[in-house]
């Protein structure tokens, strides 16, 4: 995470990552077979973090957009604090690595587990399995505002505009859905 916090994803090499980890090469591979790997890793770290901070009790708003914008506004400023790390660990992501697809899968699933609880007005640690009790409207509607999200932020860590586009289209993806 140092390390691509400060010189970006670039600087994640496996053989740097060893050696700031003070391990042998050979340690790291064991664990990680690529850059991608190690930054997933870091993002389900950043992950349980976010769920500890937020999804322990109802997330604070008067109506569900209020929620949803709460989500989207913590999420976004989580992962801009680290700028770099954000942009690394958007790359990877987006990456289609096919070894950390499932991990991918997860963290989508996690996105959407906390717009569903924001829908709702609960606590997202409520949901089983990342929100297998929603109904498919609540699950539909989570799931398209997640995905405008990070594709703004894709967007974002690609150069094309600033984080508070990245608000400004999550935000009107809510107010039409809920309009709807």
């Amino acid at each position: 995470m140092a390390l691509a916090e400060r010189d970006g994803y670039q600087a994640v090499r496996l053989r740097d990552v060893a050696a700031t980890a003070q391990v042998a090469l050979g340690t790291v591979y064991k664990r990680f077979a690529s850059k991608e790997e190690i930054l997933i890793a870091a993002l389900e770290q950043e992950s349980e973090k976010l769920v500890a901070k937020i999804g322990k009790k109802p997330v604070p708003g008067a109506d569900p957009i209020d929620r949803v914008r709460f989500v989207f506004n913590a999420l976004t400023k989580g992962l801009l604090r680290r700028p770099n790390l954000a942009k690394a660990l958007v790359r990877s992501l987006a990456s289609g690595d096919p070894n950390i697809t499932e991990r991918v899968a997860s963290f989508h699933a996690l996105i959407t587990a906390l717009v569903m609880a924001a829908i709702r007005g609960e606590a997202a640690g409520d949901f089983a399995e990342w929100g297998g009790d929603a109904d498919e409207r609540e699950r539909t509607m989570a799931s398209i505002l997640q995905n405008v999200w990070f594709a703004s932020f894709v967007g974002w860590a690609g150069g094309l505009h600033d984080a508070a586009q990245v608000l400004a289209d999550t935000d009107k993806a809510t107010v039409l859905l809920f309009a709807a």
